[in-house]
């Protein structure tokens, strides 16, 4: 099936093999949940795009322009995943970015992930990956298109019965999953990883904080180790295609989907921030 994609506003599947996000990685992108045609957490999705052409120094396409694009692309679409990417455009050979580049930006349409249903009722099996975030506050945080160590740590396993690993930085701590954040229940607080120096801070994440905040639920970012994991009352992942999974185990430590995991889901899909499915 050929789902629409448009490449600087117009209709394309391809790229210049010159494009410094094919030769570098040298761009951004964002994952942004589609449903009834309607771009949801858009705002929060182009926020963080703007910090992270901040960083990168990469000129940001116009807002509103990026918005039209991405709405012509979904507005017939259920439910489906709308992917925004820029990259610094086309140079020569070389690591020095050209002054002033016009980046290209791409927006395509994908097929909704089809995850079991027991995933949001039951929870899911996790395990850890050995591959470690590298610490990098530069670039943690803003979603840059060098994913080798996600690659890396989702090439550790192949079983269908797990659905996510968790990654760990260089020091042991625990940051996030190779494609979700992680948030965890200890003494009724509920906590996610610190993501200063390595990780994702993904929109989800920060809707969760949010909706801590708007149901008196008290919530802080925390340093997590391997222990502070086994001694958590609830564990969950979030991400914008997921929305929240509760986890039931991690390697042979298991635990029970727990009322807070969802009292806080069933507030983000009545707030329309993530598929209710």
């Amino acid at each position: 099936m050929n789902l629409p994609a448009l490449i600087n506003g117009q209709p394309a599947d391809s790229i210049a093999i010159t494009d410094r996000g094919l030769q570098y990685g040298d761009g951004l992108f964002e994952t942004i949940a589609v449903v009834d045609g309607r771009l949801l957490c858009w705002p929060e999705h182009m926020a963080r795009l703007e910090e992270g052409c901040r960083r990168l120094s990469l000129l940001l396409p116009d807002t509103q322009q990026l918005h039209d694009e991405a709405q012509q692309v979904a507005s017939d679409a259920g439910r489906a995943v709308l992917k925004l990417t820029l990259t610094r455009g086309s140079a020569g050979r070389g690591y020095a970015p050209a002054p002033a580049a016009i980046p290209n930006r791409i927006i395509s349409l994908h097929p909704w992930p089809e995850y079991p249903q027991q995933y949001h009722t039951e929870g899911v099996r996790v395990r850890l990956c050995t591959n470690r975030l590298a610490s990098n506050p530069l670039l943690a945080g803003i979603k840059h298109l060098n994913r080798l160590e996600q690659v890396l740590a989702r090439g550790e396993w192949s079983e269908p019965d797990v659905a996510e690993g968790l990654m760990l930085d260089g020091d042991g701590n625990v940051i996030e999953g190779t494609m979700s954040n992680l948030f965890v229940v200890r003494h009724g607080i509920l906590e996610t990883p610190d993501v200063v120096n390595a990780g994702i801070a993904g929109i989800i994440r920060g809707r969760v904080l949010a909706a801590a905040h708007d149901l008196d639920i008290d919530a802080m970012i925390a340093t997590l180790d391997l222990h502070d994991i086994e001694a958590a009352e609830e564990l969950f992942l979030c991400n914008s295609l997921i929305g929240i999974w509760p986890v039931r185990a991690v390697g042979d430590k298991t635990f029970a989907p727990g009322a807070l995991t969802r009292r806080l889901r069933d507030y983000l899909v009545r707030q329309d921030w993530i598929s209710p499915d």
